[in-house]
């Protein structure tokens, strides 16, 4: 019985050869679902700038993520310290989007904020409403809990797709070895 994505899941690709470039071999955190539609992040697909590199104030090597197709010029952030950042709202399982920059900044600055504790994001993963429904059930993603809770954000992301595909067990343990593009093969 596949599970129903929800606020705070996870949803893996599925090993498609053909797949969407964005989605491809991606471990999305979903951080909003309801009848208008869904919000998420990517995980897994570091980019190649830091967090100075987007914002010159802030002084540290942060890495930023892709986090998804939509308004990629805007700057997003999960993170694990609700206590010190102020309006911040929760996922699940201790993990908060959202919350006051300023602060984030002066924190960052301090060094009282490190990257275990905070991702940032360029753009995220939008659906429509049905829509994640609809790609999950045409196969498009497995749905998965997050078991790591709030220690997601310390999670090596090299190989995360793999390790969740390989949890999934049967054939999706053969897919967690292959490589990304067969052609190179």
């Amino acid at each position: 019985m596949a599970m129903v994505p929800q606020k705070g899941s996870l949803l893996i690709s599925e090993p498609s050869v053909l797949g969407d470039a964005e989605f491809n071999r991606s471990v999305v955190l979903i951080t909003e679902h309801n009848s208008e539609g869904s919000v998420g992040f990517i995980l897994n697909k570091p980019l190649q700038y830091t967090i100075q590199d987007l914002v010159p104030e802030l002084k540290a090597s942060f890495t930023v993520f892709n986090g998804g197709p939509v308004e990629q010029d805007n700057l997003y952030f999960i993170h694990t310290i609700p206590n010190v950042i102020p309006n911040s709202i929760e996922i699940s399982n201790g993990i908060y989007w959202g919350g006051d920059f300023t602060t984030i900044q002066q924190l960052i600055n301090e060094e009282k904020i490190s990257k275990q504790q905070i991702r940032f994001f360029l753009g995220y993963s939008g659906w429509e409403p049905k829509q994640l429904e609809n790609e999950i059930k045409l196969n498009s993603w497995i749905v998965a809990q997050n078991t790591f809770k709030e220690k997601l954000l310390t999670q090596p992301v090299s190989n995360f797709w793999q390790e969740k595909i390989k949890e999934q067990g049967g054939d999706y343990v053969l897919y967690s070895n292959a490589p990304s593009d067969p052609i190179l093969n």
